[in-house]
């Protein structure tokens, strides 16, 4: 089986002055968070959406769902973890407890302020999971990268060719993935940015699928004003 993995735990403290984390922010009379779900509602290889948030929001989160797209039993909405990936390891549990959980279970995790990720990436997501395992969603990277373990001066700078944004989706298989973040020790954890690391981190592959420039995640005030541009061109096409 396939799960969709929304992952709706941040707290938008870079987006400034807001009452409500950013994916709850509203584009185009409706939240972030309802444009990402739509998107994998959509698409016919899910058996279950399943949304995660702080514990404080799951009602809101309920309500709006509710709202803008209706009583759905092909959503759950559940209580996210302190970290992104043990909120990840939460959606695993849920899977656990009311489906069954084997080797070929697929989870594509995606970030709710990503709205703008297409049918054919999620699609490619699921492909490449059942085909390997794993796989992230990447653009190659158009600016020159500068690395520094200091902040001050330049320590090396790789090749651009070889450079690559991550996006999402991110998607696994369920049971490995769970496996391989277990085996962790806490320092090894304390390092992880993202769920993709933890099976390089092993020596595992984790196979690139083709993103999107506009595949934007909402962050910065600025971002909301592309994002309304791009919803725009959506309902025009």
């Amino acid at each position: 089986m396939v799960f969709s993995v929304i992952l709706a735990g941040g707290t938008g403290n870079r987006m400034g002055n807001t009452d409500k984390p950013k994916q709850f922010l509203t584009i185009k009379d409706k939240p972030i968070i309802i444009h990402t779900v739509e998107k994998f509602l959509s698409h016919p290889d899910f058996e279950k959406v399943i949304v995660l948030t702080p514990m404080m929001w799951i009602d809101h989160t309920k309500r709006i769902i509710n709202r803008y797209i209706g009583d759905c039993d092909k959503i759950a909405v559940i209580a996210g973890g302190d970290t992104r990936n043990e909120t990840i390891m939460n959606s695993i549990n849920y899977i656990e407890e009311n489906y069954t959980l084997d080797d070929d279970t697929i989870i594509v995790t995606h970030d709710s302020v990503r709205p703008f990720v297409t049918h054919r990436i999620i699609t490619e997501n699921i492909k490449a999971a059942k085909k390997y395992g794993a796989c992230d969603t990447v653009i190659p990277a158009t600016d020159t990268i500068v690395e520094s373990f200091d902040a001050n001066v330049i320590s090396a700078i790789p090749e651009r060719k070889n450079m690559y944004q991550g996006q999402t989706p991110q998607s696994f298989k369920a049971k490995q993935l769970r496996d391989i973040y277990n085996s962790l020790t806490n320092a090894e954890r304390d390092i992880l940015t993202d769920a993709a690391k933890i099976l390089v981190m092993k020596g595992k592959d984790v196979h690139l699928v083709q993103g999107e420039t506009y595949n934007i995640k909402i962050t910065y005030p600025y971002d909301l004003k592309i994002a309304k541009s791009l919803i725009e061109e959506e309902e025009n096409d």
